[in-house]
């Protein structure tokens, strides 16, 4: 599965089928792995009720108080980027993609210490395993 980091940070992966069925696998996913899944925000739905279109596209906040809890203790401006998120969405072509904040990205706006860090670095494999099917 071809994985894409852009300068911003943000990781972004392909994978097959609707967007739905994609959010639906990773929410699956992160509940077999015992976390939580605080949210899963259906922009295209919230656009239609207010008149507008939008394409598919559903977002995925989770995250386990263990592994954040400790970090925001030490740097509390990581709590702008905690829980996690995942951007479940579909492009122009119909082509649907997983998009992600990278670890690296967050270790460096945050200074947050890479021991801290780790806690976070399953948000990856976690996409890549959606991505696959």
């Amino acid at each position: 599965m071809s994985t894409h980091t852009a300068d911003n940070g943000i990781v972004t992966v392909p994978t097959q089928g609707t967007v739905e069925q994609a959010a639906d696998k990773l929410a699956s996913l992160i509940e077999a792995k015992n976390i939580v899944l605080f949210a899963r925000i259906n922009f295209a739905a919230d656009a239609q009720r207010a008149g507008l279109a939008m394409q598919p596209s559903q977002l995925l906040v989770f995250g386990n108080p263990r592994a954040g809890t400790p970090l925001m203790q030490a740097v509390p401006t990581a709590a702008l980027d905690l829980p996690l998120k995942v951007l479940v969405w579909q492009d122009d072509d119909g082509r649907v993609w997983f998009s992600y904040n990278a670890t690296s990205y967050l270790q460096a706006r945050h200074g947050a210490p890479a021991e801290l860090m780790k806690a976070l670095d399953g948000i990856g494999a976690l996409v890549q395993a959606a991505a696959a099917g």
